[in-house]
């Protein structure tokens, strides 16, 4: 049976991952700018703008869940005992909606999956274009990273939709 503890693990789960989001994003923009001004080799630059772009979204990403997080875990184990209808009138369809958005979340990544290894390979013999193969090998990196994260965090966040739909169900039953 669905519980307000696992509405609790469900976002204790995500305020992880979220926090691990920053850090990924705040050390990949640290590595950006020592790859940018701190070496002075083309394929390190190119490298830096992958590194740059998904780090900042990944650091404001993570830090956006990281603070309603506390707020929406509160909200919905109160929901739970107190006014259940909010439950399937608010947290499902939230959900719902961050399912779907998962599909088009990996579409993005696999696209940048194909360029990434693209750049790398038509640039890969070619030494005068290794700022556009250092894109590419980072833009694998980044979107394989981006890919299994939210792998699980898809994996994780139907078990709690199919809980939550399941409580529902088990409410009207009674």
């Amino acid at each position: 049976m669905f519980s307000k503890t696992d509405i609790e693990k469900y976002f204790l789960a995500e305020k992880q991952v979220s926090l691990f989001f920053m850090i990924i994003g705040i050390v990949a923009v640290i590595l950006a700018l020592v790859f940018f001004f701190g070496i002075k080799n083309n394929f390190y630059k190119g490298a830096a703008v992958p590194l740059l772009a998904v780090g900042l979204l990944l650091g404001v990403v993570g830090y956006t869940v990281f603070a309603r997080t506390d707020k929406d875990r509160k909200r919905n184990v109160y929901a739970y005992d107190m006014n259940p209808g909010d439950i399937k009138e608010k947290e499902i369809p939230r959900m719902e909606k961050v399912m779907k958005n998962f599909m088009i979340y990996r579409y993005a990544e696999i696209a940048l999956l194909v360029l990434g290894i693209g750049l790398f390979y038509y640039f890969n013999n070619n030494e005068a274009q290794a700022f556009w193969k250092g894109v590419g090998l980072t833009l694998v990196i980044m979107a394989l990273l981006a890919l299994s994260a939210d792998y699980f965090a898809k994996k994780r966040g139907r078990e709690y939709l199919n809980g939550l739909n399941s409580w529902v169900r088990a409410l009207k039953a009674n």
